[in-house]
Parts: structure tokens; sequence; C-alpha cells
């Protein structure tokens, strides 16, 4: 018998008590100290219960199915320029080494529909489709990471073109050069020396150059797919975690794999493509998991209300409004560096996707555009935009006809009408430049 929605509401509300309040309000150094991770481990189980993570991680499975072969064509002809394509399969090999022997056989297989798209003419419809395969695939690795950092809007079309073919061009030869770096660092003597200080037989260390590359595929990942700032500490606290997250799993993997015996004899020929997506579904999830945390570290004013439902009211979101035009405005007129949709919830210390929500009123309503470069303006002059439409364009949603239209209480329409005329006549006429120039 499943718990009911109520139950499993109030024992969330206990632990967010127990972990966000009474260290808090305890005053002790020590209790906040050890709360302090545990939150951390109580946001990230919290996202996993929702399913959210794992569904957009079965996304990138079923993307992953489509797109694997493309995106190795892509990167063996990149890397061929360079004298590096020989260096891709056992790239391939360490991803799939958790698989055992399956893993070598599909990696093989993976390595020949590679060599025969390479060799094949594809002609124009061919080469099109096979570069909107790669290109859906970053887009949708984009989203993902968008959705664990809370970015609504993802990137403009031209951004797009620009950085996803530094992702195609750059992404394959850092991942083959980091690779044969970290296996060079393995093999010098001055690691074995390090091994051997520390009381570990070189001969039987742990090859550690695979679970290098994850860290380092990951937080290049973190800093530069999601559409918004990400320091590169909290990034490399994400992928640290999950680098050391996927090399654990991938251990485990590998037993379950040996001793799964009865799935092969169940499945044939098929148990090798069960493994396969099982294995890729996990790599994602830890992937988005690593993303996860390093969103809470860099925000960890998030850690409580994670994905969920943030409470909002009226007077809020007016009082957002207004001081986003007014920071909006005041870059404006100072001609520093525009706005950022994430720059700007920082700098005000509220969730961007709230802020996002306003922004969206604004700019249906004219008052602010979003420029090519994702930055955010005033759409027309500012002695133009008067603070009663920066109120209206909150209060007043754009027209929707799906928006239901109550029929007509003539008491209490008047009531609100004479509310909304007292509201207009308050700011008696002023505009955002005026409110600009009494603060200065």
């Amino acid at each position: 018998m499943n718990p009911s929605p109520t139950v499993l509401h109030d024992l969330q509300r206990r632990i967010e008590r127990v972990l966000f309040d009474l260290p808090d309000a305890s005053g002790n150094a020590l209790v906040q100290a050890v709360a302090a991770p545990l939150r951390y481990l109580y946001a990230l189980l919290r996202d996993l219960g929702r399913g959210d993570l794992g569904l957009r991680a079965m996304s990138l499975v079923y993307s992953t199915l489509f797109a694997i072969v493309p995106v190795f064509a892509v990167s063996f002809a990149v890397l061929k320029a360079f004298g590096m394509h020989r260096q891709l399969e056992p790239v391939l090999l360490e991803f799939l080494r958790p698989m055992g022997e399956q893993g070598q056989h599909l990696a093989a297989r993976i390595m020949e529909f590679v060599e025969n798209v390479q060799g094949t003419l594809l002609g124009t419809i061919g080469f099109l489709f096979l570069l909107y395969t790669v290109i859906s695939m970053i887009q949708k690795v984009e989203e993902s990471l968008n959705f664990t950092w809370h970015v609504e809007r993802p990137r403009s079309l031209s951004r797009r073109i620009s950085e996803y073919l530094v992702v195609m061009l750059v992404g394959p030869a850092l991942a083959v050069l980091a690779m044969v770096m970290l296996a060079k660092v393995e093999t010098s003597e001055i690691f074995a020396h390090m091994a051997g200080v520390a009381g570990v037989r070189p001969s039987g260390r742990a090859h550690l150059a695979p679970y290098g590359l994850v860290v380092m595929l990951f937080w290049f990942l973190y800093v530069y797919m999601p559409n918004t700032r990400v320091r590169l500490g909290p990034a490399f606290v994400g992928a640290l975690v999950g680098g050391v997250l996927w090399a654990a799993v991938g251990a485990l993997f590998a037993r379950f794999v040996v001793y799964s015996t009865q799935t092969s004899a169940i499945y044939a020929g098929f148990a090798v493509v069960l493994t396969f997506l099982i294995w890729l579904y996990i790599s994602w999830l830890i992937m988005l998991i690593g993303a996860q945390l390093s969103f809470y570290v860099q925000h960890p004013e998030h850690l409580r209300t994670g994905h969920g439902e943030i409470p909002m009211t009226g007077a809020l979101r007016e009082r957002i409004a207004m001081s986003a035009m007014y920071l909006i405005g005041e870059r404006f007129i100072d001609g520093g560096v525009r706005w950022k949709m994430n720059d700007l919830a920082e700098r005000l210390g509220v969730p961007a996707a709230v802020l996002d929500e306003v922004i969206t009123a604004l700019e249906g309503h004219g008052l602010v555009l979003t420029a090519e470069d994702d930055t955010i303006v005033p759409a027309r002059d500012i002695a133009e935009i008067r603070l009663a439409d920066v109120f209206s364009a909150i209060r007043h949603e754009v027209a929707d006809p799906r928006r239901p239209q109550p029929n007509a209480v003539p008491g209490a329409d008047a009531a609100s009408m004479q509310a909304e005329q007292a509201l207009q006549a308050s700011f008696n006429g002023r505009t955002l430049r005026d409110l600009l120039r009494q603060a200065t």
C-alpha cells in the first residue's frame, strides 16, 4: 500500500524542519556544519524522487540511440584533421568498459558503422540529416542542463549555430587529448612513485584515465552548455562528485553484467542492447545529478524548494517587476554591460524561473525586449515608460482567449475598478526616467 500524498508531504516538511530550521535556530556552528551536506543529499534525493531527472535521462537515451553513430562520425572527421582519429575507439571502449565483453563487441560495431558512414557518399540530404541529428543531440543536452539550472530560455538561434559548432569541433579533440594525457600521467614514473608512497603497487592500481576523462567531460558540459553563467568552482564540485559516482556505479554495473548470465539466456542477442540502454540511462542520470549538485553549490538558497512550485503573491511580482525595470533602465543610462536573465535574477536574489515569468509579462506589454545576445534592454525610451505601465503589465496579462472571463458582478467590478484607478493616479504620470533621476 503506497503512502498518501498528504503523508509524504508531512514527512517532507518534517525533514526540512530538521535540516533547515532547527540548525539555523540553534546557532550552533557544529550542528550547522553537520546539516550542510545533509541538505545537499536531501535535495538531490528529493529531485530524483520527483522523477524529472529520470525522465530527462530517458529522453537523452532515446536521442543517443539515433545520434551515437552520427556523433562519432562527425568526431571521426574532426579528429582525422588532427591525425588523432585512431584514438576515438579507445575512448569509446573506456566509456563502455563497465559492460565487459559486451561493451567491446558494441564498441566494435559502432566503429564499424562509423567507418561505413565515412566511406559512403551521403549526398546533400544524407549529410544534412547527419548534421541535424548531431545538433538535435546537443540541443537535448542543453535543454536538460538548462532544466537543472532553472533556465527557462534557451540560446538564441545565432548563438546555437556558433556555440554548437564549437562543441562539435572542439569537444572530440578535447576528449581524446584529455584521455591521452591522463593515460600518460598514469604511466609516468612520478605517478608510480606517488602510488608506491601511498602503499599501492603500481602494477595493481586502478585505471584512472576514464574516470578523469568523465570528470573533465562533465566539467566542460556544466560550464559551457547551460544558458547561464556557471562558476568554475561549483561546476567542478558537481563534475567531481559525478565522476566518482560514475566510477562507483560503473564498478557495480560491471559486477551485475558478469553475474547476470540469466539475462543473456532470456534475451539472447538483445541482451547487449538491453545492457547498453541501462548503462546509457545510468550515465545520463549521473551526469544530470552532478549538474543539479553544481547548481545547488552555486545557489544554496534553492536547496529547500528545488524544482517545486515557488509560492508567489501579486505584491511580490509587482515589486520584482519594478526592481527589474529600475536596474535595466539604470544600466541603459550608464552604458554598462546589459543584464542577462540569470545575472539579473542573482542581483535581485530571486529564482530565475520567477524572474522569467515577470520579464515575459513586461515583454508582452512592450516594456522590455530580449536582444540577440540574450541581454534585456528597454523596448522604448525610458522617458515614455510610465511606472503605471509596469504595474499594469503584471496585474493585467496579455489577452489570451483561453483565459476565463468571469460573469459580471456590478458591485464587485466597480470596487475593483476604483482600486485600479486609485493605483494609476498614485503614480501621477511618473516615468522610469523620473524614478531614476529621483534616486540620483
